[in-house]
């Protein structure tokens, strides 16, 4: 390899700055001749802040200002790679681009973020009519199902804003349902009061794990990247990605999934659920392959192979009813 310097791409948040600055640490570890250059910018997800995500598009809200900028004419501004979270990145890429590397997933677990000071520690503890802020469709339909008497708000920002909101004392707010790695990775998993398993609230498609987008074909940095994957996590998320992609869920539809992979056995254990926005009606469906030496087809085709039977559960009736549109702007 000639060219000497990796120009990594990301949102400007803190916690995006914090993921790109990972991967450049991943890198320059693996290629002590390698320097990194950082970009961040905004997307448009970012820059519209007063509406719940499922009102306005879909997963391109955090990934195209950035997919733009790996084909930009002047070198000075090209990048490499785009650092993104896995769970804002479609399943389909646009022509011309391609998924590089997963890194190694932080606990991809929601988690429970209760108001400071707040005497509960655990939704069973809140009174009822308390309201849980969450935008996510996925998370307040799980939650609806086991906690039906607790009212659910959409609350935007970034980690930072959304504390700020659920400390202040006027805040309608009781709690913040958040991913966990995301306060993991800001130093900020104090916050967190309780952390769900899928008895409670299946977790998001790549919720937890880094996706890191090149262009189609870029050698030299899959060779890069190939430094950097993480096995066991790639397996997982090639998995759920595949569920997803064969269940035409979009970012903001309730399909909540929890995977596991040991690579010393190859056995990849995945269990899914398709919920209504009520929290009513439900297919929930689990499997456990072994994966063969081409594992990344493999993973695949056993997300595939879920979804199919989930369909034939009734999973993508319960998704075609859904009208995103009828669901309330706040």
């Amino acid at each position: 390899m000639t060219q000497d310097t990796v120009h990594i791409g990301g949102r400007r948040s803190k916690l995006a700055v914090a993921q790109s600055e990972a991967v450049q640490r991943m890198i320059q570890d693996a290629f002590q001749q390698y320097s990194c250059r950082l970009t961040t910018t905004q997307t448009l997800g970012d820059q519209v802040q007063f509406k719940p995500l499922y009102s306005f598009g879909g997963k391109a809200l955090w990934t195209k200002e950035l997919e733009d900028l790996l084909y930009e004419q002047d070198p000075e501004l090209r990048l490499d790679v785009v650092v993104h979270s896995l769970k804002d990145m479609p399943t389909l890429l646009p022509d011309g681009f391609q998924l590089g590397a997963i890194t190694k997933r932080v606990d991809p677990s929601d988690c429970l973020v209760m108001a400071q000071g707040s005497p509960y520690r655990t939704l069973a503890e809140l009174p009822a009519g308390s309201v849980v802020g969450t935008s996510s469709v996925r998370r307040s339909a799980q939650l609806k199902r086991h906690f039906p008497h607790l009212q659910y708000q959409s609350v935007r920002g970034n980690i930072h804003t959304r504390l700020d909101k659920v400390d202040d004392p006027d805040s309608p707010y009781a709690c913040l349902i958040l991913a966990t790695a995301g306060l993991v990775r800001m130093g900020l998993d104090y916050r967190i009061s309780q952390r769900f398993d899928a008895s409670t609230m299946y977790h998001a498609v790549g919720q937890g794990a880094l996706g890191l987008e090149i262009r189609q074909g870029d050698a030299r940095m899959q060779r890069v990247l190939a430094e950097i994957e993480d096995v066991e996590s790639t397996a997982c998320c090639l998995a759920e990605r595949a569920l997803m992609r064969t269940l035409e869920g979009g970012c903001s539809v309730p399909i909540g999934v929890q995977t596991s992979y040991s690579v010393a056995t190859r056995t990849l254990a995945f269990s899914a659920i398709v919920i209504d926005v009520e929290g009513t009606t439900w297919v929930e469906d689990s499997t456990r392959v072994v994966l063969g030496d081409d594992w990344r087809a493999d993973a695949m085709q056993c997300g595939n192979d879920l979804a199919l039977r989930m369909i034939q559960g009734g999973a993508k009736k319960i998704l075609d009813e859904i009208n995103l549109a009828k669901l309330p702007v706040k």
